[in-house]
Formats: structure tokens, C-alpha cells, sequence
């Protein structure tokens, strides 16, 4: 794996990177959790859940509490979901300049489904920066933090994996851009402590303004 080429290809996640919506999610989480029986702390929920897919969620709430305390969490987290999106949503401050200032080809790779990333970036104004560019986990056999998502998103685009550097906001994404051999850059000016997010090459910043020139520097 050769990682002083050029960078190519700007892959971004969704979900804390473009939209602020982990602010949202983890609160809505806790709240879901404090219904089901499952009480959670905020740092609980960003270490278990943020980054991770639908069905690895899901997956980790049957283990606790059952099928059928899943299916309805499940169901709890999309409605109030959505309704958070609906009446809260913003997009991650500073993201509109950055993408406006970056001139390489970019992407979307997200643990989120097709249909939420379309009312996301919908209700935000990002859709149409990356309309017919845009993956999902639904996709791929394995979610975040298995390198399959970024593998596909890259080969779709038409980029070797050396050549792309991921944006990342949770720990399962970073380590996913490092198993695909990519590069990674870590936001922490969202929930997740930068201390998580460094180690192992991934370069930790905190505004989205400063993203152009932390790319420019990590492709020279």
C-alpha cells in the first residue's frame, strides 16, 4: 500500500459529517433506551452505536434485550428520527465552505440507508452537491467497521483505494478507511472525542473549515 500518492478521491460520510445529526441520535437513543429498559449514557451511545449500520445496531439490541425489543426500538428511533430531522436539522457548520473549497471528486459512503440520507441531505440542501454519488451500507455485505463500504464506493467512482482519504466523525469509520488502506481524517467538532478518533495515521481536526487545507497537506 503506497500512501504518499496524490490524493484523488474525497469520500465523506454523512451522519455527523455533512448533517449534524449524531447530536440528535444520541440523544434520541438514550431516550429510546430509557423506554425499552436499556439505560444508556451519552459516551455509551457513541461507543456502541455511533458509525454503526441499522443492522449491527439491531443486532447489538436483540443480544440485550430480545427480537423483539429491537424491532421496536427499531421503530421508535425512526419515528423520532424523523421528526428531529424535520424540526431540528442542520447542516455540520462550516461543511457549505469547505465543499465549495474543495476541487477533487468527492462521494458519500454512509452507514445510513438510501432513504435517509435522501431526507437528510434533502432537508439540509446537500442533496444535489452529491446526487448519483452516494453508498450505502445496504449495499455491502459488512458495515463499518469492515473496509466493504469504502472498497465499494471507491471502485465505483473508479479510484484506487491509495488514492482516496475518507472524513470521518466515529471510530468505526476511521478504522474502516484504515482497513480499506485509505487515508482518514477525523472530525471531532462533533460527539466523538478526538482521542477517539487518533491513532494509526488518521489526522484529527475540529472545524470543517479547516478540511481544504488539512486535504491539501495530507496530498502533498
Amino acid at each position: 500500500m503506497v500512501m504518499n500518492k496524490p490524493i484523488e478521491l474525497v469520500i465523506f460520510d454523512c451522519d455527523g459529517v455533512l448533517v449534524d445529526t449524531e447530536r440528535l441520535a444520541v440523544r434520541i437513543q438514550i431516550e429510546i433506551g430509557d423506554e425499552l429498559g436499556w439505560t444508556l449514557t451519552a459516551d455509551e451511545v457513541i461507543d456502541r452505536f455511533v458509525g454503526k449500520s441499522e443492522s449491527s445496531i439491531h443486532a447489538m439490541i436483540t443480544e440485550r434485550l430480545g427480537g423483539e425489543a429491537a424491532d421496536r426500538w427499531h421503530e421508535r428511533n425512526r419515528e423520532l428520527h424523523r421528526v428531529a430531522i424535520d424540526t431540528e436539522l442542520t447542516a455540520v457548520e462550516g461543511i457549505e465552505d469547505a465543499l465549495d473549497a474543495i476541487t477533487l471528486p468527492t462521494c458519500v459512503a454512509s452507514s445510513g440507508s438510501h432513504g435517509k440520507m435522501r431526507h437528510t441531505l434533502g432537508r439540509t440542501g446537500l442533496w444535489d452537491r452529491f446526487e448519483g454519488r452516494i453508498f450505502s451500507a445496504t449495499e455491502v455485505a459488512r458495515g463499518k467497521p469492515a473496509p466493504d463500504l469504502f472498497l465499494h464506493a471507491a471502485r465505483s467512482m473508479g479510484f484506487a483505494p491509495e488514492v482516496c482519504v475518507v472524513v470521518e466523525d466515529s471510530q468505526y469509520g476511521v478504522r474502516a478507511a484504515r482497513a480499506a488502506g485509505m487515508r482518514s481524517l477525523g472530525f471531532a467538532g462533533g460527539v466523538t472525542p478526538g482521542e477517539w478518533l487518533a491513532g494509526e495515521g488518521t489526522v484529527v481536526f475540529r472545524s470543517m473549515r479547516e478540511l481544504p487545507g488539512v486535504i491539501d497537506a495530507l496530498g502533498q
